[in-house]
């Protein structure tokens, strides 16, 4: 239930009539609907944290006895102190109500640490493995972790550097769907929009501080359930930019619904900040319709007398003038001047040639599209044409700039010169299989199928290991191509990662090309509601080893990137099948890329500021140089260290020793400088190189972090 909600069920619990008057108040509100997307923030999200060790000052909740599938007690309670009793750790714990404070002591093994998303985080990563294939070639990386409070640790690492972020979340259309405060949002929750709505809101407004701003998309996957909320939610979020919804069409079988019509589609909104577009690329016939002038095969020839948009002389005086053409070549002979206002007969005639004035089908007086200069030069390279016949009217064509720049780059060759003096190009018959363009907003390509290319090659890469609707492969490859087919570098999010579809698909991309694009996967550890219930009536519990071997970044995601990259399946054998479409080649070939794992800590800023954190702050610093090369694991013995793309400095009287070495290094692009001590840090960044980013320690990480997450 909402927050408002809450609070009025307490105070009907102490006042009756004043919770009735409230709640009577709060109805005619509600009932108030402002403009734009209205919904209840939810109290802030909390997530329960299993595995991480309880501290003093943590927030816990008391776990169910084991062996036992009834619910916990979801209460929050706080820890006072933790004390040793007989070799175990003892929690003493106080919850503060209204009755009073209550208090008991519970071993700390049967409490699960519980963060709420309006707490300060401090975030750390611990290496849970790596697979090295790529040689110098930054890492792929995938992070298992609550998404919102990953995306809170790239805030240090990636702010406004991200190119493009795709995400496929929660369609909110099944019972246990997704949770909501560790619980599952079932489908006849009355508040299950508006929860689905914060839960995205909070990470889309993260995200926005992730895109760079000057270029950089961010796709989202849904379907009809609640596309029109989210399409809303994406204006409110990103009032700069340009959205755009495609249709694209993935399971071809159609699924079937009682009382609706079989669904194929899904839709796909694109949101695209400063100069981000999609770029034009070859694409097959499948793609782009031979109907209509524009992907024909043949060069087009526009009409040279102006429709649509202002097409009236009076909206282009310069643009009314006579063309001469002679009757019996029907080729221009000769370019009029524009004529004077209220002067509509060209000013003489020319024997054996007609005049012809741009006048439109309703006998109005209409204007040319190019001036007589630009004609008279399109006339020389002949790219103007004359249809039609003396009798009936001469109807004038031309080349514009885009399809002169294809008969230039030899996509439409020339044969000659026609009678008429306009170039004879020749049929271009490659474009009968393939074009270059942007396609329209309706897909409908049979490599996107997510049943063939996605549930099936995923049983392919890892056999008898079922995820819940996975991408087409090619569907997400297909899609970024647009984006970052021109960044060799791009760096590409997922934080809904699923099965690793996005990753697995950058790492085709940078196949075709030679990139050196990164994907950062993001997902939790979380284990399929069904079986939820078997573990825990063998007595297991979220964090155990024998249940975490379950969960979906370990049992999927992570096996999914490290068997696409090396070619092998989770037991060693080669992968059977062939890539098909744009790049054909055997999966058993795996990919020339590197990728490491990582699972989210959470420390405090006491242990981080006195370098007791050290070794899980080491990733973060790593990740924001650019994920590359040789990672510095443990505070340098001599005072500072450089690896390939970052260096750091501990002891400042080193400072001399680090800068030559920094100075030296080539593609080093931060160094990190441990000090309290703002003015000698202002020194020592003056003496790096200008291509070297000084980023002080721990101070920019604290005050990166020093906010209260949530609403």
């Amino acid at each position: 239930m909402s927050r408002l909600t809450d609070l009025i069920a307490q105070a009907k619990a102490k006042d009756p009539q004043m919770g009735k008057d409230l709640e009577r108040e709060f109805k005619a509100l509600s009932s108030r609907l402002a403009f734009g997307l209205n919904f209840e923030r939810h109290r802030p999200e909390e997530v329960e944290l299993p595995g991480r060790p309880v501290r003093k000052g943590d927030k816990v909740r008391i776990l169910p006895a084991r062996g036992t599938i009834a619910k916990g007690d979801p209460r929050l309670w706080l820890v006072r102190g933790i004390a040793k009793v007989k070799g175990k750790r003892i929690a003493h714990l106080e919850l503060t109500g209204d009755a009073g404070p209550e208090t008991c002591d519970i071993p700390a093994d049967d409490l699960v640490v519980v963060a709420e998303f309006r707490d300060y985080i401090y975030p750390g990563l611990v290496s849970t493995g790596k697979v090295e294939r790529g040689g110098d070639k930054p890492f792929h990386t995938v992070i298992n972790g609550e998404n919102y409070h990953v995306l809170e640790a790239l805030t240090y690492t990636h702010r406004g550097k991200v190119d493009a972020i795709y995400i496929d979340p929660p369609y909110n259309t099944r019972d246990k769907d997704w949770k909501y405060n560790n619980d599952y949002v079932d489908s006849d929750d009355q508040y299950k929009h508006s929860k689905w709505l914060a839960m995205m809101e909070r990470r889309l407004k993260l995200a926005q501080v992730l895109l760079n701003p000057a270029d950089s998309v961010l796709i989202v996957t849904i379907d009809e359930k609640e596309y029109l909320r989210l399409g809303l939610l994406l204006e409110q979020t990103f009032t700069e930019a340009r959205i755009q919804m495609v249709s694209s069409a993935i399971n071809p079988a159609a699924q079937a619904r009682a009382g609706s019509f079989a669904r194929i589609d899904e839709y796909i909104f694109l949101i695209m900040l400063g100069n981000a577009a999609p770029t034009k690329l070859p694409l097959s016939r499948e793609w782009v319709s031979a109907k209509g002038r524009t992907h024909t095969g043949k060069a087009r020839w526009d009409l040279l007398r102006r429709s649509g948009t202002a097409p009236k002389r009076s909206d282009s005086p310069g643009g009314f003038y006579p063309i001469y053409v002679d009757d019996k070549t029907r080729r221009v002979i000769e370019v009029g001047e524009p004529l004077p206002d209220g002067v509509s007969i060209p000013p003489k005639r020319v024997d054996g040639a007609t005049a012809i004035l741009p006048i439109r089908k309703d006998g109005s007086e209409g204007r040319w599209q190019i001036s007589p200069t630009t004609l008279r030069g399109y006339i020389k390279q002949g790219r103007v044409s004359i249809g039609g016949s003396q009798r009936k009217g001469y109807v004038v064509y031309y080349l514009k700039p885009g399809e002169w720049a294809k008969v230039e780059s030899g996509e439409y060759k020339a044969e000659g010169i026609g009678v008429d003096g306009a170039v004879v190009l020749s049929k271009n018959e490659e474009s009968e299989l393939q074009v270059t363009a942007v396609p329209s907003t309706q897909w409908k390509i049979p490599a996107h199928d997510s049943t063939q290319y996605g549930s099936r090659l995923l049983l392919n890469i890892i056999p008898g290991r079922k995820f819940p609707f996975p991408k087409s492969l090619y569907a997400v490859e297909d899609v970024l191509r647009f984006f970052v087919q021109e960044k060799p570098a791009a760096i590409i999010l997922d934080f809904f990662t699923g099965s690793g579809t996005t990753a697995h698909a950058v790492m085709r991309l940078n196949r075709q090309d030679g990139g050196r694009r990164q994907c950062i996967s993001v997902t939790n550890n979380e284990v399929a509601a069904d079986e939820q219930k078997a573990l825990r009536e063998q007595g297991l519990r979220p964090g155990d080893p024998e249940w975490e071997q379950w969960g979906i970044c370990d049992y999927i995601t992570k096996p999914r990137v490290e068997a696409a990259i090396t070619g092998k399946t989770p037991t060693g054998e080669s992968i059977k099948g062939d890539y098909k479409f744009t790049d054909e080649f055997p999966m058993a070939e795996g990919f020339v890329e590197n990728a490491e794992f990582f699972t989210l800590t959470y420390e405090t800023p006491v242990a981080v500021s006195h370098n007791l954190a050290f070794a899980r702050i080491a990733p973060l610093l790593w990740l924001r140089a650019g994920s590359q090369g040789r990672r510095i694991e443990t505070l340098p013995a001599s005072g500072w260290e450089v690896a390939n793309s970052y260096g750091i400095l501990t002891n400042l009287d080193q400072t001399d020793k680090f800068c030559a070495a920094v100075e030296k290094k080539d593609g080093l692009c931060v160094a990190y400088i441990v000090t309290n001590d703002d003015r000698r840090f202002q020194a020592i960044a003056r003496s790096l190189p200008e291509t070297v980013e000084p980023v002080r320690l721990y101070e920019s990480y604290l005050t990166n972090f020093k906010f209260a997450n949530g609403d």
